[in-house]
């Protein structure tokens, strides 16, 4: 081949037919930033967020999940999948060599006059290339790439998503072991006030009803902690699935001094909306979904590069021979190529229809990513509001549960002093409980509304890069 043909190839070959990507943006950032009232400079979110809430058993938990969880394992066998499509659709189009070798034995009939019996033996090289003209190798490419960083923007997004559920678990469990914790402590004041009902009783001081009153009472406290228990279970037993355990194994790692649910946890509301004004088109959810359209724009470039016609090179050298003494001589050599033009004429509008087809899945791509960008927005204000009630809610429980609580030691004494009856301390009793496991499930709704909002963020997995 002259340098003259090898140029011309060489020009042709950087073609490439098809729409190229340019970004459909659905909203500007600054229409999101304004939407979610953000700041035009803010700080970064670290994917190691959850160190913020100082649990040891929450950083082992989530950073075991992050190796051993069978989604992050799925996801990364995905990832490592579209890394060889990759290293293949480079290649595709590539001259391709195959050896061949071959030995054919032939017995004549007897029948057929005069034959003779014949040996023959060959091998030799043959290869093939289609000469990628209007780069739908190229846009094959391309849509692997795509595909690529959709897959790893999808395993950064599982990432999230499972560092939010193990720490949203863990809060569950805690928040449950508090109720336990309470449920035990009022059923031992309950006890206690139930023995001094029933000497009183004994005694002919209290009537059978303030009696029966009480010993009700301590036993639908007791009532509660079965079923308190079980979920306990429950919330360890999901634990240990999303780190990849069996159930019922590495009690350890639930085991702590404090309860992190006893402790307020203040966080600084004035920064829930100090973020990046990128922060939803980072998102890698977001950002997976941006690739699927990069992927899906390549493959009607592919669509669009069969509509024109298909050069191809085939060439074969071999040495044949029909005895396998003189295979490899000189005279043994046999060789050959051809070259191959197909032009499609006549497809019954298959072709055409194909471009359609791929135009009009990049429509659903697009209103994809849409969707993704909308729920980004929607969840990220969802959660600011939340958090920002919650705070208020947890600030009213708990001031009303220092008041009952200093209402219930009051009315005990009068109960003891004889000042009141005991339907009177009954009813501040069972409000005392009602209101401590709000205040416990509010502490701890404020710790899983402080995990969504970090999730709602991107979890700190933006724009991070393989």
């Amino acid at each position: 081949m002259n340098y003259s043909l090898f140029i011309v190839l060489l020009t042709v070959t950087a073609c490439s037919v098809g729409p190229d990507y340019k970004t459909r943006n659905v909203f500007e950032d600054s229409q999101i930033a304004e939407s979610l009232n953000l700041k035009h400079v803010g700080h970064q979110i670290s994917p190691k967020w959850y160190r913020n809430f100082n649990d040891e058993n929450l950083n082992i938990l989530i950073e075991q999940s992050l190796t051993s969880n069978t989604d992050v394992l799925s996801a990364i066998e995905k990832l490592r999948q579209a890394r060889t499509l990759i290293k293949i659709s480079e290649k595709q189009y590539f001259p391709m060599l195959n050896l061949t070798g071959g030995y054919d034995y032939s017995k004549a009939s007897k029948n057929i006059g005069l034959s003779a019996d014949t040996d023959y033996f060959a091998v030799g090289f043959d290869s093939d290339w289609e000469i990628d003209i209007w780069g739908k190798g190229r846009r094959l490419n391309e849509q692997r790439r795509a595909q690529f960083y959709a897959s790893y923007y999808t395993l950064q997004n599982i990432k999230n998503v499972i560092t939010a559920e193990v720490a949203n678990t863990y809060f569950s469990l805690k928040t449950l072991e508090e109720q336990k914790r309470i449920a035990l402590e009022n059923l031992k004041l309950q006890q206690d006030i139930f023995k001094t009902v029933q000497n009183k009783y004994q005694s002919g001081i209290a009537d059978e009803s303030a009696y029966r009153q009480s010993a009700y009472l301590v036993e639908k406290t007791k009532s509660l902690i079965p079923s308190l228990e079980t979920q306990i279970i429950a919330q360890k037993n999901a634990l240990l699935m999303l780190t990849g355990r069996l159930p019922n194994t590495d009690d350890f790692l639930f085991k702590t001094q404090k309860n992190p649910i006893r402790q307020a946890y203040q966080y600084d509301l004035k920064n829930l909306t100090d973020l990046p004004v990128d922060i939803i088109r980072t998102r890698p959810d977001v950002k997976a979904a941006e690739n699927d359209m990069i992927a899906q724009n390549a493959a009607i470039g592919q669509a669009v590069a069969s509509l024109y016609p298909n050069i191809s090179l085939s060439a074969l050298f071999s040495l044949q021979s029909t005895k396998l003494s003189n295979l490899f001589d000189h005279s043994s050599k046999s060789y050959g190529y051809q070259p191959s033009l197909l032009l499609p004429i006549f497809h019954w509008g298959i072709l055409e229809n194909t471009v359609n087809l791929e135009k009009q899945k990049m429509e659903e791509t697009y209103q994809n990513y849409r969707k993704a960008i909308l729920t980004s927005v929607e969840e990220l204000a969802n959660t600011i509001t939340d958090l920002k009630n919650e705070y208020q809610t947890n600030r009213a429980t708990r001031n009303g549960t220092y008041n009952l609580q200093k209402a219930y030691q009051a009315m005990k004494q009068k109960y003891n002093s004889g000042l009141i009856e005991y339907s009177s301390l009954l009813e501040i009793q069972e409000d005392l409980l009602q209101s401590q496991t709000a205040l416990a499930q509010s502490d701890g709704a404020i710790l899983k509304k402080i995990i969504a909002f970090y999730k709602a963020t991107g979890g700190g997995y933006n724009n991070v890069l393989p």
